[in-house]
């Protein structure tokens, strides 16, 4: 079984070079071929391999072995001869043996070097103390810095679960616009177990989805970085002391501002100012980011009820009525907002985060319009889905046909639901009830939602987002609810058919 750190180097080879074989791979990183393709068809990453063997005569005299070699760099007979004098049996091979395996890495990690562009990036983070809006009130503040022109970028969180860490280095590398080949940081439990000597699993994924090796720094060995760099230093004396912020949004406002600031000062190591050094040379030679943000938590989904809300931390929250009744997840993001997502991915929701009360709902009432009823008339309604869909008037005229007693309610569904989805997702869905001769409003919509994304993004609206006792009923004839089944279709997706709907038509 290969190591997690070669599992993740064969992966980050084959997706910066595709055209890279599984034998240039094998001979580059010493494996075999076979491991090197179950590495690429693996999704999940290997476990750790057991830790090498050490003598059990030297276990109780590592920590004395450390510190007389290694500190203060006696001699390895008289380290011998002092633990024998100690009592401890171990032959003379097998200590050197304990000593060489230690040696190399204790000699590399207080080398100084200078890292390649593009080659390391380092991510850490601190608490602070300070004064938003007259209370005091502690901030994580986080900062991904890289090694090569020492660009840096600042984050901050109310709080530093692993969600929140990952989000910040989310953040961060987006700002960079690109991701480094590693990513150095400290023994940080949401991210390495000292127990077990190996790294979280989840952040093994979030590494493999972003396509950098993950690195860590010896504890209280800050030269093993290569370079020690302490971005909390400025910003605690030149930024975070003896200052107060009005609010959230400018301790946001000013930290990207100083930002800026230490980004365009000359560095005192490489004397260039670090955007110079970064754009163009760095910049260029980044790994370019994923499409999608990354997913891996599942105790943050949520079932969107009939009454299109979620619950959240004993409060109840509205999401687009569109997506009543189907699964969404959720991130806290910055320990101040909700962030709602669809199963493609996609930001459908945010409120603000009501972190002292429960039991209250807050509800944006844009999320209702066209729930139910009819707006406006069918000439109206027409005219709204041609802007959407133009050069469909064989579609009105097929609905019309089939939907005679009330043809606008249906419309109104598809023009509200229309809204969220790209043009291109509209047409396939028209192809498809062309296909099967069925038009009607609700299943205009589970089509989009089965064979589509939706495109659109959300605004934090305040004025919107109102907390009230209950919110308005959603009312459905009994003709919704009805046999589901699914119809195969090529290419070996699947279409939601509703068969009382093509029964009655």
């Amino acid at each position: 079984m290969i190591s997690m750190e070669d599992w993740i180097t064969i992966r980050n080879l084959k997706k910066r070079n595709p055209k890279m074989g599984t034998r240039t791979i094998a001979k580059q990183l010493n494996l075999s071929r076979n491991a090197v393709r179950n590495a690429l068809r693996s999704e999940d990453p290997p476990a750790y391999k057991r830790k090498p063997y050490i003598n059990p005569e030297l276990q109780p005299f590592q920590e004395y072995i450390t510190e007389q070699y290694f500190v203060k760099k006696l001699k390895r007979s008289r380290v011998l001869n002092d633990l024998q004098s100690k009592g401890c049996k171990v032959s003379s091979s097998a200590f050197y043996r304990y000593i060489q395996q230690y040696k190399t890495e204790f000699t590399r990690a207080y080398m100084r070097y200078e890292t390649k562009p593009g080659e390391q990036g380092q991510f850490d983070w601190s608490p602070y103390t300070v004064m938003i809006e007259g209370k005091q009130v502690t901030i994580q503040v986080f900062c991904l810095i890289l090694g090569c022109s020492r660009y840096r970028t600042y984050m901050y969180s109310l709080s530093q679960t692993q969600s929140s860490v990952f989000e910040a280095l989310e953040e961060g590398l987006s700002r960079i616009g690109g991701v480094p080949e590693r990513i150095q940081t400290d023994n940080h439990t949401t991210l390495y177990d000292a127990k077990k000597k190996e790294w979280n699993p989840r952040y093994i994924r979030f590494a493999n989805h972003y396509g950098f090796q993950p690195s860590r720094s010896e504890v209280r060995h800050p030269w093993s970085k290569g370079k020690v760099e302490n971005p909390f230093s400025f910003l605690e004396n030149h930024f975070i002391a003896d200052n107060e912020f009005e609010s959230f949004d400018d301790f946001s406002l000013k930290l990207l501002d100083f930002e800026k600031q230490v980004n365009h000062r000359i560095h005192t190591t490489t004397k260039k100012k670090p955007i110079e050094l970064f754009n163009p040379e760095e910049m260029a030679v980044l790994s370019p980011l994923p499409k999608n943000r990354f997913i891996g938590i599942l105790e943050e989904f949520r079932k969107v009820s009939s009454d299109c809300l979620i619950s959240v931390g004993g409060n109840r929250y509205s999401v687009p009525h569109i997506f009543a009744g189907r699964d969404v997840w959720i991130r806290i993001s910055q320990g101040r907002y909700i962030e709602v997502y669809s199963q493609s991915n996609k930001l459908i929701a945010k409120h603000t985060l009501e972190r002292t009360e429960k039991g209250k709902i807050f509800m944006n009432q844009e999320h209702f319009q066209g729930y139910r009823g009819t707006k406006g008339t069918w000439n109206f309604l027409s005219q709204q889905f041609l802007t959407i869909a133009p050069g469909q008037e064989d579609f009105l005229k097929k609905l019309k046909a089939q939907k005679r007693i009330n043809p606008s309610r249906h419309l109104t569904i598809i023009v509200e639901a229309a809204k969220h989805f790209s043009k291109k997702d509209i047409k396939n869905v028209i192809q498809l009830c062309d296909k099967y001769n069925v038009y009607r409003g609700d299943l205009f919509v589970d089509l989009l939602h089965q064979n589509s994304e939706p495109v659109f993004i959300p605004k934090l609206d305040q004025e919107n987002d109102l907390s009230i006792l209950s919110p308005p009923g959603v009312i459905r004839s009994l003709d919704s609810y009805c046999t589901e089944n699914f119809v195969e279709r090529s290419g070996g997706r699947y279409e939601w058919m509703i068969l009382s709907t093509i029964l009655k038509n």
